[in-house]
């Protein structure tokens, strides 16, 4: 036993398998070539029989191919060794991977059709059919794994000869321990590398909501000659098991990887979700062939209309922390890979023979070892920590010493929730006697965790994780149904758009949408993307267009005012494609438009239709003989022209991405009705032009002047979400952490537990949605540069690590909603960060944090222990919704008064509610502390003013500051020497979510920002440069202001 070593998964994929074994053997075998035909064999799921006259080797490499397939994972029977008696296993028809000696190669290879046959001794690989044919995996991702493959170092000799001569052979034992388990490491990421390569693109085509890929399409993106091997993958249990997991949005290796490797472009489209069109910078890049053109217009995809990218990215504000990112995104940084620290425990020695005395001196060892082990950690070692806590909890619970293993497994389910064994302990409960049960319930904590272990359903049932793939109506559907098979088909997500495309559809029909209809409406979308798709601009004509631009629609040949040719419309302007040598003349960007209507201009006896774009920079007013399109051309201009009217109004780059979903759908509806009543039909979804000209939105000179930008943490999802909280988190440039953890980031709490993080230098997506728990989330605040801690509904406190972006912790001990977290004040970073009443603060080194829930309980945390140091409950009872420190105290708000409460729990001043206000409906509902004036500041139910008391005497009246037009004051924020006031109110009549900036030493309104058009649920600071508020969820929106 004691050459035994004992190696955990890591932590950042818990689902990975534990690798002890020389994941290079298969490349001594064979050339990487066949290497990658045996994966073929493996993902297709072939009947594979592997042959060597080595025995062991037989095991090894097999598993070694399984290893290189994760995170996928053979469904299939699996038999390594295969004995002389059992070789009619390999008759068996269905998928398998098993082993034989090759002195059974001929008999099996006469025997059994349809088999791969792979010969480990000479490296070969062959068919025992001469009618099979084994696809090639894709060529760019085969080309990149072979290159590397051919770098990595695959005999230790060879790198030993580099290192100093040794004489101990413990030392060499460890050199060579060390090396493979770099070199696995490197093979690890390779073999992951390349399935991302392969499937990367598979995440186009899900629908999330609806559990749907869309399997047709996703074939016809993938290239002629990779199409076969597609086909047959995706026929496969095992890709269909990959789907689910995608489906369900895991953050495996997989994901992780197709995160780190993601390029800036693709980030940018996976916050808006960029349409599969060709930008400007691509079509000059591709080369193409006339035999690609022909198979492209076969293979065209469904784009996701709500996912148009964003036409004009924001400048990367220069004030926040930048870092270059492409050396981590570059092909070759994945074998650049740090070699992961692995710790080694020593296991006691096991004392012969095996009787009762013996095993329980073993377990007695174990036990005093893990408790030494646990004794000399630091206290940043809480991923060791939860790893030795449940060791001594086997190894306890092996002892029969039921209340020490329970108090291990409830530390280690505050400690790392993802390992905790939820069934053992709940058996462990189940079987512990009556005295042994009541002494447990006696402790509080051991209460909790028997009460949640054995709340758990037993059998609870299974969540529907079918995976469904897109096939067009059959019947038809009135307006839900078609709702949903919008958003399966990946035409569209909004809920809004698709209601008023069903209104065009059905102009002057019955309120059903027919099968025939869809299946047109469907069949017109793809012929006009496929058309897009093979938009070839000549080198001339791309100089004058932006890199990200993509071409949305081209006219046919019309006459012009500026000669013959083809009008083409990208998300930022009009241009005219002359004929005969073709040339650009630029008609006009959609911001310098001043007037477009249809006319008709005489010829002969005939009356043309013509369209006429005016300017604001030109004279001349340019015309169009569209004929039949020019209704249609008018529209789609106008749509155009009014995104980006309100777009540079809001600051808000959706208005494009929105406008170029209409215009494209307008085109689609005339395709597919071709009627009379078409055009009239498409007006329907002019939505932004009726938006203008109905109920002009005009912003405020101030709102505009302050408003930098508008991002939407909702993008993607059907409906908006309310933003309820946000914090903005600092950059580090430390050497030890990733590239993209040196970016500012702001994290977003959304509806149902749910976050985003953005990327703050780029204001870009950094990581997709993940969830800590299933309830509203409250407050956030970061604490020691690599957690975030998150405030929740359901009582529970969540730690997310920031460069995991995985939450494996949460504390337990509050009993009611937790409404407030503060860091100790002293050791708080000049970066402050708040949410709605609650104080999140950045900590670049606290050792305390306070948290508070609303039944007015306060807890006082050891930051690296994560243990309870202090407790009081305030004695004006429950209603508690947030807390601030200062001076040494913790002021609490509650809703008939605020305390300001010493850390030992005496009271040190009272604001009373009813010693202020007559109103028996008033209440406190939210507050901030001035400390350069000695203030406080506070809002209260059912008043327009904001109320300012010294905090040397609370008894003395306060002065106050009167917002005009305010309904509800939901937050506050102060940003050097202003407060920022985030309320619901009225303007140009309508109710608004509005900021009011607060000069706090004049007391005097300086602005009132119009910014959202639902209330701001949350503000928080970025540096003290720019304010971030978040709004309710009928917009769901965020929007950067710049602080002055």
């Amino acid at each position: 036993m004691k050459p035994l070593q004992v190696v955990f998964p890591s932590r950042a994929d818990p689902e990975s398998p534990v690798i002890d074994l020389d994941l290079h053997l298969p490349l001594l075998c064979f050339r990487p070539e066949t290497v990658l035909q045996i994966l073929t064999c493996l993902l297709t799921e072939q009947r594979v029989v592997f042959f060597s006259s080595n025995w062991a080797l037989l095991t090894l490499v097999t598993e070694c191919f399984l290893a290189y397939l994760h995170p996928l994972q053979w469904q299939h029977t699996f038999v390594p060794i295969l004995s002389g008696q059992m070789l009619d296993f390999v008759m068996a028809p269905t998928s398998f991977l098993m082993g034989c000696h090759l002195d059974h190669f001929e008999e099996v290879s006469k025997e059994a059709d349809g088999l791969i046959l792979i010969n480990m001794d000479n490296g070969s690989i062959t068919c025992s059919s001469d009618n099979m044919a084994v696809p090639d995996i894709p060529f760019l991702a085969a080309q990149t794994f072979i290159q590397r493959v051919q770098g990595l170092q695959l005999h230790h000799e060879l790198d030993l000869a580099r290192a100093k001569a040794s004489t101990d052979l413990n030392d060499g034992r460890a050199c060579r321990r060390a090396w493979q388990q770099r070199l696995n490491t490197h093979i690890q990421q390779l073999t992951l590398h390349l399935l991302v390569s392969i499937f990367r693109e598979v995440k186009n085509h899900l629908n999330y909501e609806h559990r749907v890929f869309n399997s047709e399409e996703y074939l016809k993106t993938r290239a002629p000659g990779d199409q076969q091997f597609y086909k047959q993958v995706l026929e496969t249990y095992m890709f269909h098991s990959f789907l689910k997991a995608r489906l369900s949005r895991r953050m495996d290796a997989f994901a992780q990887m197709d995160l780190n490797t993601q390029s800036e472009e693709d980030r940018i489209n996976g916050m808006l979700l960029s349409p599969r069109r060709p930008t400007i910078e691509k079509m000059a890049s591709r080369k193409r062939s006339p035999k690609r053109t022909v198979d492209r217009r076969m293979v065209v995809s469904m784009p996701d209309l709500q996912d148009v990218a964003i036409p004009e990215l924001p400048p990367r504000n220069s004030s926040l922390r930048k870092t270059d990112t492409a050396s981590c995104r570059s092909g070759t940084a994945v074998l650049n890979v740090p070699s992961k620290l692995t710790y080694m425990f020593k296991i006691p020695e096991i004392h012969f023979p095996l009787v009762g005395e013996c095993v329980q001196a073993y377990y007695k060892d174990c036990v005093s070892l893990l408790s030494k082990a646990m004794g000399c950690l630091g206290p940043d070692s809480s991923m060791l920590l939860a790893r030795y806590l449940y060791l001594r909890g086997l190894v306890l619970l092996m002892q029969g010493q039921l209340l020490p293993a329970l108090q291990d497994f409830q530390s280690l389910y505050k400690t790392d929730l993802r390992i905790f064994p939820a069934d053992l302990v709940k058996r462990m409960v189940e079987s512990m006697s009556g005295p042994e049960r009541a002494q447990a319930e006696q402790m509080p904590k051991l209460r909790r965790l028997i009460g949640e272990v054995l709340a758990q359903p037993g059998e609870a049932p299974k969540a529907d994780d079918r995976v469904k793939n897109f096939e067009l109506p059959r019947k038809h559907l009135e307006l839900d149904d078609f709702v949903q098979r919008v958003q399966e088909s990946g035409i569209v997500k909004d809920t809004g758009t698709i209601r008023r495309l069903f209104e065009a559809l059905t102009i002057g029909h019955q309120k059903l949408i027919d099968p025939e209809t869809f299946r047109d409406f469907y069949t017109c979308w793809k012929e006009t993307e496929a058309e897009a798709q093979e938009v070839s601009l000549p080198a001339s004509v791309l100089e004058h267009l932006d890199k990200n631009e993509c071409v949305y629609k081209l006219s046919r040949s019309v006459k012009t005012s500026h000669g013959v040719g083809k009008i083409a419309m990208t998300q930022k302007r009009l241009f005219l494609l002359t004929e005969g040598s073709p040339g650009y003349v630029e008609i006009s960007t959609f911001r310098d438009i001043e007037e477009v209507r249809s006319t008709t201009v005489a010829f002969l006896f005939l009356r043309i239709p013509t369209l006429k774009i005016k300017m604001t920079s030109k004279k001349e007013v340019f015309e169009a003989n569209l004929k039949t399109e020019c209704d249609l051309w008018q529209l789609m201009v106008k749509e155009m022209w009014a995104g980006k009217t309100l777009a540079e109004a809001h600051k808000d780059p959706q208005y494009i991405q929105q406008a170029l979903t209409h215009v494209l759908l307008m085109d689609a509806v005339v395709g597919t009705l071709q009627s009379p009543a078409a055009i009239y039909a498409a007006s329907r979804l002019s939505y932004f032009d009726k938006m203008k000209n109905e109920m002009p939105m005009v912003v405020p000179k101030t709102t505009a002047e302050t408003l930098k930008h508008k991002i939407n943490p909702s993008a993607g999802e059907t409906f908006p979400q309310a933003v309820d909280v946000l914090l903005y988190t600092p950059g580090h440039l430390d050497p030890a952490e990733k590239v993209g953890d040196a970016h500012p980031k702001l994290w977003c709490a959304l509806s149902e537990g749910k976050v985003i993080v953005f990327d703050a230098s780029s204001w870009t997506t950094h990581q997709h949605c993940f969830r800590v728990g299933t309830s509203k989330l409250n407050c956030m605040v970061m604490v020691e540069r690599n957690q975030v801690w998150v405030g929740s509904e359901d009582s529970a406190i969540y730690i997310i690590n920031i460069h995991s972006m995985s939450c494996n912790k949460q504390l337990t001990d509050h009993r009611a909603s937790v409404t407030g977290l503060v860091v100790q004040e002293g050791l708080v970073a000049p970066s402050v960060s708040r949410a709605p009443n609650e104080t999140c603060a950045c900590a670049h080194a606290s050792s305390q944090v306070y948290s508070c829930s609303v039944d007015g309980t306060v807890l006082a945390w050891n930051v690296s222990s994560l243990l309870v140091t202090s407790r009081f409950q305030l004695r004006s009872g429950g209603g508690l919704s947030s807390i601030r420190l200062h001076g040494g105290c913790l002021w609490c708000c509650t809703g008939n008064r605020i305390t300001a409460v010493a850390v030992n729990d005496s009271l040190r001043q009272e604001l009373k509610i009813e010693e202020n206000f007559q109103e028996k409906s008033a209440s406190f509902l939210s507050f901030q502390l001035v400390p350069e004036q000695e203030q406080l500041w506070v809002a209260c139910a059912g008043s327009n003013d904001i109320h300012i008391w010294g905090l040397k005497d609370l008894a003395q009246p306060p002065q106050r500051v009167h917002l005009q037009d305010c309904s509800k004051v939901n937050c506050m924020l102060r940003v050097k020497r202003q407060i920022w006031v985030g309320v619901t109110g009225l303007s140009q009549g309508k109710c608004r979510g509005k900021i009011y900036v607060i000069d706090a030493e004049k007391k005097t309104v300086e602005k009132e920002l119009v910014a959202h058009s639902d209330t701001v649920k949350a503000l928080c600071s970025a540096e003290d440069r720019y304010v971030l508020s978040g709004s309710g969820r009928e917009e769901g929106k965020i929007a950067i202001w710049k602080v002055e």
